[in-house]
């Protein structure tokens, strides 16, 4: 195995800068999460009404995840990221004031502006990161995403806290937003320009990869069944992510029979396993390989979500979603770092956007919808739903076992066949170097590091 590359101090701010933001969003995140209960009966609405105000959610995603892709390929993550920065503040600070006046339209829109910041801004860091861990030559994906954990453990302790003394929704996500400009301010800053854009486009301003740029190159991703598997076990394993997110407080509140501050600190036991789970898992992933990893983490999860529908006990329930966070917290980061890998470094981001705006469609759009089955069937029978998709997930983790330089190579010679030629941009397996973003958003070219671990890549 080789060494990893020595990190430069441009690098370490860089990703610093990823890990701090991703802590911010995950503060604001589980802070709207916890105080939920407060928000629904300030709002005097009933569960499925809740469902539709969590839409607003929802909608703004994903019209966030469908256009972050194309705009990183053409002006850079730097910007996407600093546009939902101000989405991320603003949508936050309407959901304040909603919450205040007791006005669902108002928390409708405060969430449909914040989730259109949160689908720009992860789905760019998603490529961000993705570029960082092939630039260090170890995992940074799992840790990234596990600071945004880190950062729902941190809302969900203040959310439970002021759930407790029955601090005014709207000052908390007042002083949560402007805790988010701050690190957004530091982070635009850190971030380097050209990132994704330099890898999908030319220095002429011309289209590279499959497809060429902006929706056209995210469709014709698709063409390739590993990639879809990879899509499938995204969506389940961000379903169940998202599920916990966005119902958890609810479910043992309505399902169980606990109070509001009990549901809050439920959350912050997922939270914490969630965690635990996305700060560790890279041992295991270099041990035993990330289709390995993921099947355990697919059952794991499965059998937490079982015990927290079918028990009656809320103590046990409560313990369970232990298992339902540790099980969860890797299926994410590992699928979109297995996106990204052994292909053409031209082709990366547009695969990597392409699986974050799947696993995104799930995390945002698939557990609202829950609200309106939970209304005909309660909410924990609802979540039998999440169980379906685990097992499904389960039986298809072989797409996630990296494809050996061989079987690249073989690749690379029938395409070079087919065309006459070969192609420019070699599957990183087989290429020597790794083009880079500098500060300036030129490119350069540095030595491609080595594999983090044999299990690894």
């Amino acid at each position: 195995m080789k060494n990893p590359q020595v990190v430069d101090a441009a690098t370490r701010r860089w990703r610093a800068a990823l890990f701090l933001f991703m802590l911010a969003t995950g503060v604001s995140m589980a802070s709207w999460v916890a105080r939920t209960p407060a928000v629904r009966d300030a709002l005097e609405v009933s569960t499925g009404a809740m469902g539709l105000v969590l839409f607003g959610l929802s909608i703004g995603s994903m019209a966030g995840v469908l256009v972050s892709g194309g705009l990183v390929r053409r002006h850079g993550g730097r910007l996407v990221i600093t546009a939902g920065a101000v989405l991320l503040v603003a949508g936050l600070l309407v959901i304040a004031g909603g919450a205040a006046l007791e006005v669902s339209g108002g928390v409708f829109g405060g969430l449909a502006l914040f989730g259109a910041g949160m689908g720009l801004a992860e789905v760019a860091f998603n490529i961000e990161g993705a570029a960082v861990e092939r630039s260090v030559g170890r995992p940074v994906l799992p840790v990234l995403h596990g600071c945004f954990s880190l950062g729902t453990v941190v809302g969900a302790l203040l959310g439970m806290g002021l759930t407790a003394v029955r601090f005014p929704v709207g000052w908390h996500l007042a002083a949560v937003a402007l805790a988010v400009a701050a690190a957004g301010v530091w982070t635009v800053r850190a971030v380097p320009a050209g990132t994704g854009r330099e890898e999908a486009y030319g220095r002429g301003g011309g289209a590279k990869g499959p497809g060429g740029g902006g929706v056209r190159a995210q469709v014709a991703v698709w063409r390739d069944r590993r990639l879809v598997l990879i899509g499938l076990i995204v969506l389940a394993m961000a379903f169940a992510e998202g599920s916990a997110n966005d119902w958890l407080p609810l479910l043992m509140v309505d399902g169980h029979g606990t109070g509001a501050t009990a549901g809050s600190l439920t959350f912050m036991l997922f939270a914490v396993a969630m965690t635990t789970g996305r700060f560790t898992g890279g041992p295991l992933l270099v041990r035993y390989g990330p289709a390995a990893v993921v099947r355990a983490s697919a059952v794991v999860a499965a059998v937490g979500v079982a015990l927290v529908v079918f028990s009656d006990s809320a103590l046990l329930a409560g313990a369970a979603v232990v298992l339902w966070g540790l099980g969860a917290s890797l299926g994410f980061p590992v699928t979109i770092s297995a996106a990204g890998e052994g292909v053409r470094p031209g082709d990366a981001s547009a695969r990597v956007a392409a699986v974050s705006t799947a696993g995104y469609a799930a995390f945002l759009v698939g557990p609202p919808s829950l609200g309106f089955l939970a209304d005909h069937v309660g909410l924990r029978n609802a979540m039998v739903v999440v169980l379906v998709l685990l097992g499904g997930a389960a039986l298809i983790t072989g797409a996630l076992r990296t494809r050996g330089s061989g079987e690249i190579a073989g690749e690379a010679d029938a395409s070079a066949q087919r065309g006459g030629r070969v192609p420019q941009d070699m599957p990183q397996g087989l290429s020597s170097h790794s083009r880079l973003p500098g500060d300036d958003g030129n490119v350069t070219t540095r030595p491609r590091p080595g594999p983090a671990g044999g299990g690894r890549r």
